[in-house]
Protein backbone atom coordinates (compact mmCIF):
# COMPACT_ATOMS: atom_id res chain seq x y z
CA UNK A 1 0.00 0.00 0.00
CA UNK A 2 1.32 3.42 -0.96
CA UNK A 3 1.51 6.31 1.57
CA UNK A 4 -1.60 8.19 1.86
CA UNK A 5 -1.53 11.28 0.11
CA UNK A 6 -5.27 12.93 0.61
CA UNK A 7 -6.30 15.62 3.16
CA UNK A 8 -4.49 15.68 6.47
CA UNK A 9 -7.78 17.22 8.02
CA UNK A 10 -9.39 14.09 7.28
CA UNK A 11 -6.77 11.62 9.41
CA UNK A 12 -7.49 14.50 12.02
CA UNK A 13 -10.83 13.74 12.75
CA UNK A 14 -10.97 10.03 12.24
CA UNK A 15 -8.62 9.96 14.71
CA UNK A 16 -10.74 12.54 17.47
CA UNK A 17 -7.85 14.78 18.03
CA UNK A 18 -5.51 16.42 16.32
CA UNK A 19 -2.18 14.65 14.90
CA UNK A 20 -0.19 17.95 14.06
CA UNK A 21 0.53 16.94 10.37
CA UNK A 22 -0.18 20.69 8.95
CA UNK A 23 2.57 22.52 11.11
CA UNK A 24 1.39 25.72 12.71
CA UNK A 25 -1.61 25.55 10.96
CA UNK A 26 -2.67 22.67 13.22
CA UNK A 27 -1.99 25.41 16.23
CA UNK A 28 -4.26 27.73 15.11
CA UNK A 29 -8.00 27.85 14.67
CA UNK A 30 -8.17 27.06 11.27
CA UNK A 31 -7.55 23.63 12.03
CA UNK A 32 -9.87 21.02 10.74
CA UNK A 33 -10.80 18.98 13.71
CA UNK A 34 -11.88 22.22 15.64
CA UNK A 35 -13.55 23.08 13.00
CA UNK A 36 -15.55 19.81 12.18
CA UNK A 37 -15.21 17.87 15.77
CA UNK A 38 -16.36 14.82 13.97
CA UNK A 39 -15.67 11.89 11.86
CA UNK A 40 -15.46 12.68 8.05
CA UNK A 41 -18.08 10.92 5.42
CA UNK A 42 -21.82 11.27 5.12
CA UNK A 43 -22.07 9.26 8.30
CA UNK A 44 -19.59 11.45 10.41
CA UNK A 45 -21.67 12.91 13.34
CA UNK A 46 -23.72 9.40 13.54
CA UNK A 47 -21.46 7.41 15.65
CA UNK A 48 -22.08 3.63 16.19
CA UNK A 49 -21.06 1.48 18.61
CA UNK A 50 -17.61 1.12 18.75
CA UNK A 51 -15.91 -2.36 19.59
CA UNK A 52 -12.19 -3.07 21.38
CA UNK A 53 -10.46 -4.10 18.06
CA UNK A 54 -11.83 -1.26 16.66
CA UNK A 55 -10.39 1.16 19.18
CA UNK A 56 -6.83 -0.67 18.68
CA UNK A 57 -6.88 -0.44 15.60
CA UNK A 58 -7.98 3.27 15.51
CA UNK A 59 -4.87 4.20 17.92
CA UNK A 60 -2.15 2.00 15.52
CA UNK A 61 -3.52 3.73 12.41
CA UNK A 62 -3.53 7.43 14.09
CA UNK A 63 0.18 6.66 15.82
CA UNK A 64 1.92 5.21 12.64
CA UNK A 65 0.13 8.59 10.67
CA UNK A 66 0.71 10.99 13.16
CA UNK A 67 4.54 10.07 12.52
CA UNK A 68 4.42 9.33 8.62
CA UNK A 69 4.96 5.46 8.83
CA UNK A 70 4.01 2.74 6.39
CA UNK A 71 2.48 -0.09 8.46
CA UNK A 72 5.34 -2.57 7.61
CA UNK A 73 7.90 0.13 8.79
CA UNK A 74 5.74 0.63 11.92
CA UNK A 75 4.97 -3.39 12.39
CA UNK A 76 9.03 -3.62 12.27
CA UNK A 77 9.42 -1.02 14.95
CA UNK A 78 6.72 -2.92 17.20
CA UNK A 79 8.57 -6.18 16.86
CA UNK A 80 11.96 -4.65 17.56
CA UNK A 81 10.18 -2.74 20.70
CA UNK A 82 8.82 -5.90 21.83
CA UNK A 83 12.17 -7.75 22.04
CA UNK A 84 13.30 -4.79 24.11
CA UNK A 85 13.62 -4.97 28.27
CA UNK A 86 11.09 -2.57 29.57
CA UNK A 87 7.50 -1.71 28.84
CA UNK A 88 6.63 -2.66 24.99
CA UNK A 89 4.24 0.40 24.26
CA UNK A 90 6.80 2.76 25.82
CA UNK A 91 9.65 1.14 23.81
CA UNK A 92 7.65 1.72 20.85
CA UNK A 93 7.37 5.28 21.04
CA UNK A 94 11.05 5.84 22.05
CA UNK A 95 12.00 3.77 19.20
CA UNK A 96 9.73 6.27 16.71
CA UNK A 97 11.15 9.79 18.29
CA UNK A 98 15.03 8.40 18.08
CA UNK A 99 14.42 8.08 14.10
CA UNK A 100 16.63 11.09 12.35
CA UNK A 101 13.22 12.43 11.07
CA UNK A 102 11.62 12.76 14.28
CA UNK A 103 14.48 14.39 16.23
CA UNK A 104 14.83 16.74 12.68
CA UNK A 105 10.94 17.46 13.68
CA UNK A 106 11.37 18.13 17.10
CA UNK A 107 14.44 20.43 16.25
CA UNK A 108 12.22 22.38 14.35
CA UNK A 109 13.73 22.03 11.07
CA UNK A 110 10.64 20.68 9.35
CA UNK A 111 7.40 21.99 10.19
CA UNK A 112 5.85 18.52 10.29
CA UNK A 113 7.26 15.00 10.04
CA UNK A 114 6.54 14.52 6.49
CA UNK A 115 8.61 17.50 5.79
CA UNK A 116 11.15 16.53 8.17
CA UNK A 117 11.43 13.27 6.28
CA UNK A 118 11.53 15.03 3.04
CA UNK A 119 14.85 17.48 4.37
CA UNK A 120 16.81 14.36 5.65
CA UNK A 121 15.98 12.35 2.26
CA UNK A 122 17.35 15.92 0.39
CA UNK A 123 20.33 15.29 2.09
CA UNK A 124 20.24 18.07 4.40
CA UNK A 125 21.63 17.03 7.65
CA UNK A 126 24.85 16.09 9.13
CA UNK A 127 24.96 13.82 12.19
CA UNK A 128 28.26 14.14 13.93
CA UNK A 129 29.79 15.42 10.99
CA UNK A 130 28.91 13.04 8.61
CA UNK A 131 26.24 13.27 6.42
CA UNK A 132 22.98 11.02 6.72
CA UNK A 133 19.85 10.68 4.23
CA UNK A 134 18.07 7.75 5.80
CA UNK A 135 15.21 8.96 7.68
CA UNK A 136 14.32 5.75 9.81
CA UNK A 137 18.08 6.08 11.37
CA UNK A 138 18.03 5.13 15.08
CA UNK A 139 20.43 7.83 17.19
CA UNK A 140 21.79 7.78 20.43
CA UNK A 141 21.81 9.85 23.04
CA UNK A 142 24.91 12.40 22.64
CA UNK A 143 24.73 12.19 18.57
CA UNK A 144 24.75 15.94 16.97
CA UNK A 145 22.44 16.36 13.96
CA UNK A 146 23.79 19.51 11.99
CA UNK A 147 21.83 21.12 8.96
CA UNK A 148 24.78 21.38 6.19
CA UNK A 149 26.19 24.76 5.45
CA UNK A 150 24.66 25.15 1.69
CA UNK A 151 21.04 24.45 3.67
CA UNK A 152 21.15 27.35 5.76
CA UNK A 153 20.18 29.88 3.83
CA UNK A 154 16.84 28.35 2.76
CA UNK A 155 13.73 30.27 4.24
CA UNK A 156 11.59 27.44 4.61
CA UNK A 157 13.84 26.53 7.38
CA UNK A 158 14.51 29.08 8.62
CA UNK A 159 10.72 30.37 9.10
CA UNK A 160 10.23 26.47 10.58
CA UNK A 161 12.90 27.56 13.59
CA UNK A 162 11.33 30.46 14.36
CA UNK A 163 8.10 28.85 14.47
CA UNK A 164 9.53 26.27 16.71
CA UNK A 165 11.21 28.52 19.02
CA UNK A 166 7.38 29.90 19.94
CA UNK A 167 6.32 26.56 20.52
CA UNK A 168 9.21 25.20 22.90
CA UNK A 169 11.62 22.10 22.53
CA UNK A 170 10.68 18.58 24.35
CA UNK A 171 13.89 18.28 27.18
CA UNK A 172 15.60 15.57 25.25
CA UNK A 173 16.97 18.07 23.00
CA UNK A 174 19.29 21.01 23.07
CA UNK A 175 19.14 23.31 20.23
CA UNK A 176 21.87 26.00 19.24
CA UNK A 177 19.87 28.12 16.58
CA UNK A 178 23.22 30.48 15.95
CA UNK A 179 24.74 27.42 14.13
CA UNK A 180 21.91 25.20 13.17
CA UNK A 181 22.68 22.38 15.43
CA UNK A 182 21.17 20.36 17.50
CA UNK A 183 21.79 17.48 20.36
CA UNK A 184 20.43 13.55 21.15
CA UNK A 185 20.96 14.63 24.71
CA UNK A 186 18.89 11.37 26.39
CA UNK A 187 16.46 8.89 25.81
CA UNK A 188 12.66 10.54 26.22
CA UNK A 189 10.53 9.63 29.19
CA UNK A 190 6.94 8.42 28.50
CA UNK A 191 5.69 11.10 30.75
CA UNK A 192 6.92 14.19 28.66
CA UNK A 193 5.46 12.35 25.28
CA UNK A 194 2.12 13.88 25.58
CA UNK A 195 1.31 15.36 22.19
CA UNK A 196 -0.85 13.67 20.17
CA UNK A 197 -2.31 11.51 22.89
CA UNK A 198 -1.17 8.07 22.70
CA UNK A 199 -2.59 4.85 24.39
CA UNK A 200 0.17 2.64 23.28
CA UNK A 201 -1.09 -0.51 25.44
CA UNK A 202 -4.13 -0.83 22.74
CA UNK A 203 -1.80 -0.81 20.23
CA UNK A 204 0.27 -3.97 22.47
CA UNK A 205 -2.89 -6.10 22.39
CA UNK A 206 -3.66 -4.96 18.83
CA UNK A 207 -0.45 -7.08 17.70
CA UNK A 208 -0.29 -9.91 20.61
CA UNK A 209 -3.09 -11.07 18.96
Amino acid sequence: MGRYTGPSCRLCRRAGQCLYLKGDRSLSGKCGIQRRDYPPGQHGTRRGKETEYNKQLREKQQMRQAYGLREKQFRSLFEQADRMKGVTGENLLILLERRLDSLVYRLGFGSTHAEARQLVSHGHFLVNGHKLNIPSSQLRPGDVIELREKSRKLPRINENLAAAARRGYPSWIEIDRDHYRGVFKTLPVRAEMTTPVFEERLIVELYSK
